[in-house]
């Protein structure tokens, strides 16, 4: 009787390497320490073209590497078009302004625009519906002021730690220069951050705001602002009102600017550092022709 063969042992099956992360694709990719930043957006771009990030991704990374490069100086809102409260006037003479204008936090001052003494926080004026007699610097929040130089990272940082979203930026004089808030160092991140007043996509765009006048927002279509005043603005070139309006000033919309056309004035009543946000619009001569009768 033979041998029975000696059994055959085994060996145990290897298991599959885990997916490489997105991490480990990337330093895959990067063969040498990037020397410089240059070399480090080089190699950003060079994983955007092997499809390791996608254009969102990469361009949250570019703004992050940005916001270490800028300083509140450069994308601060400019002392001229910052909309500020004096503290000697009354608050039912000031109230108008801030519904007009809508920003949450406004800059007060006291005898001239240089010395800010304080923040208005605009919900802080509900309070006047229970006191009338309130006195608009008791209502005031410390004011934040940074150099024209702080960088923008460490800002970011110092509005969350510090839990506060607005700063008085000031020249080397002590002078006010302009202000920053928190939501304009994230856009240097993230992109543009649209509030319920800025949606592009909401149905109603043109309001009605008297009689021949409109509350109108920048970002309504040109044709359909055409179709409504029965206007002929280009809307070859431009596809927005704020953006006509734009070319036709030859620079970005200012509060204030106002521009006549096809029996219309057209006044910015809020606009930020980068564009026009609220215009009003004016039939001129009082003449109805039923213009806005839907938006």
């Amino acid at each position: 009787m033979s041998d029975s063969a000696p059994s055959q042992a085994y060996a145990p099956r290897t298991p599959k390497p885990a997916p490489k992360t997105f991490f480990e694709r990337l330093s895959a990719l990067i063969h040498r320490e990037p020397e410089d930043r240059e070399d480090l957006k080089a190699v950003l771009e060079a994983a955007y073209g092997r499809d390791l990030l996608d254009a969102e991704a990469l361009s949250m990374i570019e703004g992050v590497l940005a916001v270490s490069e800028l300083a509140a100086g450069d994308i601060m809102v400019p002392r001229s078009r910052m909309d500020m409260l004096d503290v000697a006037q009354p608050i039912q003479a000031l109230l108008p302004g801030v519904i007009e204008t809508a920003h949450s936090r406004f800059p007060v001052y006291e005898d001239h625009r240089d010395n800010v003494i304080g923040i208005l926080l605009a919900k802080d004026l509900l309070r006047c519906m229970c006191d009338q007699g309130i006195e608009l610097r008791s209502l005031l929040r410390p004011a934040v002021f940074i150099p024209e130089s702080k960088r923008l990272n460490v800002l970011l940082r110092e509005f969350r730690s510090n839990r506060n979203h607005i700063a008085i930026v000031v020249d080397e004089h002590g002078g006010t220069a302009g202000l920053i808030t928190i939501e304009d160092v994230l856009e240097q991140i993230v992109g543009e951050i649209e509030d319920e007043y800025d949606d592009a996509t909401l149905e109603q765009s043109i309001f009605p705001d008297g009689r021949n006048r409109w509350r109108v927002m920048a970002v309504t279509d040109i044709r359909r602002f055409n179709e409504t005043f029965g206007s002929s603005l280009d809307d070859d070139e431009y596809d927005t009102v704020g953006g006509w309006l734009g070319g036709a000033l030859g620079r970005i919309p200012r509060r204030g600017d106002h521009i006549e056309r096809d029996g219309l004035r057209i006044d910015v009543i809020r606009a930020d550092a980068r564009r026009a946000l609220w215009l009003r619009v004016e039939r001129l001569g009082g003449q109805d022709n039923g213009a806005a009768g839907s938006s």
